[in-house]
């Protein structure tokens, strides 16, 4: 249920230096790899993964001090920019009663202060280590390497980082709500039958 993720289907025009034009596929490649893991306006999110086939054979050779060649590309490029109220999934790294702090696809920080908490979570210490345990449901626990659901409040595309909400009665430890969601629908289809 992760949300933020898009699939884009491109037209670009990739620009490389003549030394490269030996070998206009690796260019083209270095050239994108150079874009990921960074926010890029024109993309309108954050490049993840790519895939490109070159369009045309002939490269045109752009006038100025230092001609480089226009390639042009079809691709499909994964971008991430998860807007405000969307929900995102990550791994808690660490919990301390002010905070949940958490790894959304393995780059992108988010934060999760104590006042975007809902009340149902008390902060405890369990076997040594911090963790936030529901009041109304004991086994729907926040703890370090939980998967966890969260409602994105704001995203720094600078410095890729999630300012995020537990808030919502959807978000919390992804196990707990996906187990919530399965019994309700087992419930809803005896009430059919019945």
């Amino acid at each position: 249920m992760m949300e933020g993720l898009k699939m884009a289907d491109t037209e670009l025009m990739v620009y490389i230096h003549p030394s490269k034009c030996g070998n206009e596929f690796n260019a083209v490649c270095r050239q994108l790899s150079s874009l990921l893991f960074q926010y890029d306006e024109t993309l309108d999110g954050v490049l993840l993964a790519f895939d490109f086939a070159v369009k045309s054979k002939g490269a045109k050779v752009l006038a100025g001090l230092n001609p480089y060649f226009g390639v042009k590309v079809e691709s499909k490029l994964l971008l991430f920019n998860p807007k405000p109220n969307s929900l995102v999934e990550g791994k808690i790294v660490k919990i301390s009663p002010e905070s949940i702090h958490v790894i959304v696809l393995g780059f992108s920080a988010a934060v999760i202060t104590d006042v975007d908490i809902r009340e149902e979570f008390k902060y405890k210490l369990r076997n040594g280590e911090g963790c936030f345990v529901s009041r109304s449901h004991k086994r729907h626990v926040l703890k370090v390497g939980t998967m966890v659901r969260l409602q994105v409040q704001s995203f720094d595309e600078e410095v890729m980082h999630i300012a995020g909400s537990l808030l919502p009665a959807n978000t919390g430890c992804v196990k707990w709500l996906e187990k919530q969601s399965e019994e309700a629908l087992r419930d809803h289809k005896r009430r059919k039958i019945a």
